[in-house]
């Protein structure tokens, strides 16, 4: 079972959003919070796998509870839920580490596949938001692609290759077939290129290997409606 703690301030949208993942048989919500602070304390007490946080609520805000619980639960991974889509909500998600970005004004089954994808290991962006992390923050907030190029020259050459390869969604089972290895293999390779990168999550190594120009941007699944996936927490 996917193990989720959910934190809203509106008990409403609380129960709509639950209801929406009892749809699901992998999927159970342990926890809920009304702000912040207190989805920090259930999350310590029920250990999640993933952390559905509201970006406005009152007390502690979502982008500051994301923060503190990749700080003290980073095997715990976080999802930004909310009505708002302006970049600059996005860049602060992203930045503190969050996995996933979903709209609360999506389809129902966006809040499933995120949650299933995530829950994989790998990151999920709502299809109405996807390109626009490409086009216009992958720029902003990960710089222009002369600088991700000089990034990626600090990687070996079987490094850059898996980057690659996690830039147009694989996972880590998906990787090491393509490249005849475990898959065990392929998560150190993932480990060590966001180690050497100083990279948080997959999305960020996702944006830096299209910057790059690692992944055609045809290629890459943050410009889709598809979800980037990978190894649970590499």
């Amino acid at each position: 079972m996917i193990r989720v703690l959910l934190a809203d301030d509106e008990a409403m949208i609380r129960a709509g959003i639950r209801a929406i993942l009892a749809t699901a048989d992998d999927i159970e919500v342990v926890a809920e919070a009304a702000d912040g602070h207190q989805a920090i304390d259930l999350a310590l007490r029920h250990r999640p796998d993933i952390c559905l946080l509201d970006i406005r609520m009152p007390r502690l805000d979502g982008l500051q509870a994301a923060a503190e619980l990749r700080r003290v639960l980073p095997e715990t991974a976080v999802v930004m839920l909310t009505t708002f889509s302006e970049d600059e909500y996005i860049v602060s998600a992203l930045g503190s580490g969050a996995a996933g970005f979903l709209l609360k004004s999506g389809n129902p089954r966006e809040l499933i596949a995120g949650v299933q994808a995530i829950a994989e290991g790998g990151a999920y962006l709502s299809p109405a938001i996807a390109r626009r992390v490409i086009t216009h923050l992958g720029t902003r907030q990960f710089g222009k692609q002369a600088i991700a190029r000089a990034h990626v020259r600090e990687l070996t050459a079987r490094e850059r290759e898996v980057l690659a390869l996690v830039g147009t969604g694989l996972s880590n089972a998906e990787i090491a077939r393509r490249l005849h290895v475990v898959e065990g293999t392929v998560k150190g390779y993932v480990s060590q290129i966001l180690t050497r990168l100083d990279l948080k999550n997959r999305v960020q190594a996702a944006i830096l290997a299209y910057e790059a120009g690692l992944v055609p941007e045809e290629e890459s699944t943050l410009s889709s409606e598809a979800p980037v996936r990978g190894h649970r927490r590499s």
